[in-house]
């Protein structure tokens, strides 16, 4: 049997709901691509602070982006990371 490409992940619906607000008018197709988003460039964020190579696992398909003109601003991010952070999750 082939091993999954993926994982389902469990968050409460309240944040789920959060986040499809966040979300809204952005170019997001989905809460699932913002969180992917938001936890990959987590991820790197942390790995080039810390000095720690790089996993280099081969993806099955690139980071999920935002579509062209509605890239979240760096202060977007930065309330999104504040909010997730005093929700627990970071």
């Amino acid at each position: 049997m082939a091993e999954k490409s993926e994982v389902t992940i469990k968050i409460p619906r309240p944040l789920y709901e959060k986040l499809q607000a966040v979300i809204d008018g952005t170019g997001f197709h989905s809460v699932t691509e913002f969180i992917v988003y938001v936890l990959r460039d987590l991820v790197s964020t942390d790995l080039a602070a810390t000095g720690k190579k790089r996993d280099q696992t081969p993806r099955s398909r690139p980071a999920a982006r935002p579509t062209k003109g509605t890239a979240l601003t760096a202060e977007e991010v930065r309330l999104i990371r504040q909010r997730l952070r005093d929700l627990g999750y970071l």
